[in-house]
């Protein structure tokens, strides 16, 4: 099924390219200093003496804080519009970034990733608000995946970049220097970002405190298609989210006596395979809508069997094809998370878009902040054993994937409702 032009739809083309590469170039350095302690765990580990439990609080509260914005953020999205939301956003995660470049404390440190936690949640729903404001509907899915394959961008520059900062001119350098670009992209969004093309302003909508946003978060919820990409991106994000962000290093350095060179390399594998099948599924669901389903499905699965075959493994480490296979695999995780936007979007009217975002990207982090603090008690109650403490991960799949299965029919003929209204809609639209 191919996705046809809305009337009223935004033209696209050069501008809108132009405007949208400001709006991501913003999420491309919230994601860097969100996935910077990715790299940095074991040093931040000896820098404030703390065990794996203690450790993992810095991610669990940075996405819990996150995750408890996504909501708040939609609504703000819908009510104030995109430039609003992300020069306050790119404020507070660049205060963060700077403030854990001096925190002389743990608790300081907390503080810190709680407040870029807090700014980078402003980002991406700001983003894919842009991207259906000056894009065609029917590029809708191409463009939300280059949206995540541009965060996955930022990804790399932690990994390859701000990884060897850290270890040539030390934490406070690396940190604070790494702040000056949300200075940068706070210029140029305050400067030429716009929050929609000349022509195409959305319609008023009344906002009438606590009653509009329960009336928002009702009409959403109400949606079988907005729970139902809630549940797809909370099955599929957390996978990578999660060995990305914090356990993936000290996994391979640790359990499988990785070099931290090779571990790092593993890492930059990981982002890369995300990038490459980006772009893949992107063109797939903007030729064929209906392959949304078995694509976040099957890398479920496939996420799955290389998680138990790694962790099953008779030796005590895994061979290397294997690692490398895995994170392959893992790859994928982060373009089939996007998918839950695909089954929100089409259920939601343009004034529930920020909303319904909000709600679907809260899974992800959400399954993501559940197994960070999972596997860090858990290493610690087993004296390190990864094996034990990454099973965490078969738990929030089996859950993830009832949920998917016991909504998609409803989400299904809810959508065929919706696109045959919108047809009857688009005849009787005058010439």
């Amino acid at each position: 099924m191919r996705s046809t032009a809305l009337p009223g739809d935004p033209p696209g083309g050069r501008r809108a390219v132009a405007v949208w590469g400001i709006g991501v170039s913003v999420y491309f350095v919230a994601v860097i200093f969100r996935t910077s302690l990715g790299v940095a765990g074991l040093d931040a580990a000896d820098r404030f003496d703390v065990n794996a439990s203690a450790l993992s609080t810095f991610s669990i509260l940075q996405l819990l804080v996150y995750a408890g914005m996504q909501i708040p953020v939609g609504l703000l999205v819908d009510r104030l519009g995109t430039k609003k939301v992300l020069a306050i956003g790119t404020v507070l995660f660049t205060a963060g970034q700077l403030g854990f470049a001096f925190s002389p404390s743990y608790g300081m440190a907390l503080a810190s990733r709680a407040l870029l936690g807090c700014g980078d949640a402003m980002t991406f729903i700001s983003v894919l608000r842009l991207g259906t404001r000056w894009f065609p509907a029917r590029r809708g899915p191409l463009i939300a995946q280059l949206a995540g394959l541009v965060g996955m961008a930022g990804n790399l520059v932690s990994t390859l970049v701000l990884a060897r900062l850290l270890h040539g001119v030390g934490w406070t350098a690396a940190f604070a220097g790494s702040a000056g670009a949300g200075v940068v992209v706070l210029v140029l969004l305050l400067l030429f970002l716009k929050d929609h093309p000349e022509g195409h302003e959305p319609e008023p909508f009344p906002h009438q405190g606590a009653a509009y946003v329960r009336r928002q978060i009702a009409a959403s919820w109400r949606e079988p298609g907005t729970r139902m990409g809630l549940w797809v991106h909370f099955t599929t994000q957390f996978p990578a989210m999660v060995f990305l962000l914090l356990w993936g290093l000290p996994f391979l350095v640790e359990a499988q006596g990785l070099s931290r060179s090779s571990a790092g390399e593993l890492l930059t594998l990981v982002v890369l395979s995300n990038m490459v099948v980006g772009l893949v599924y992107g063109q797939i669901v903007a030729r064929h809508h209906e392959a949304r389903l078995p694509l976040a499905l099957g890398t479920v699965a496939a996420t799955a069997t290389l998680w138990a075959t790694t962790l099953a493994w008779p030796a005590q480490t895994a061979p290397m094809w294997l690692l490398v296979v895995l994170c392959t695999v893992l790859g994928a995780c982060g373009p089939a998370s996007m998918l839950g936007f695909d089954f929100a979007r089409p259920a939601n009217p343009p004034e529930r878009q920020g909303t319904a975002s909000g709600i679907t990207n809260m899974g992800g982090f959400v399954a993501s902040m559940t197994t960070l603090f999972a596997v860090g008690v858990l290493l610690d109650a087993t004296g390190g054993d990864y094996r034990i403490a990454f099973s965490v991960v078969f738990v929030l799949q089996a859950l993830g994937v009832s949920q998917i299965l016991r909504l998609r029919r409803r989400a299904a003929r809810r959508e065929r409702e919706r696109l045959v209204a919108s047809r009857v809609e688009t005849v009787h639209v005058p010439a």
